[in-house]
């Protein structure tokens, strides 16, 4: 069975994220609506966390020197 969540886009994940976010914070969910929602929004970050780390991943293998040779870089520098 494939993963509906490992097809998302990141932006479509985050969007989801962020509406589960403020139902949570309306509270006006049913306690296991709740929890089913949290679950959902823990694996939802999962996957968004990845999709950063994918993407710092190949910006690194990117960046050009002045000099025109490429080299790799953390963003974090």
């Amino acid at each position: 069975m494939t993963d509906p969540i490992a097809a998302l886009s990141f932006e479509q994940a985050l969007g989801e994220l962020e509406t589960i976010v403020r139902d949570l914070e309306g509270g006006q969910q049913k306690l296991e609506d709740a929890i089913a929602s949290y679950e959902r929004g823990a694996a939802l970050r999962r996957h968004c966390e990845a999709k950063l780390n994918e993407a710092d991943a190949r910006v690194q293998a990117i960046v050009q020197q002045a000099d025109g040779t490429l080299t790799t870089k953390s963003l974090d520098q």
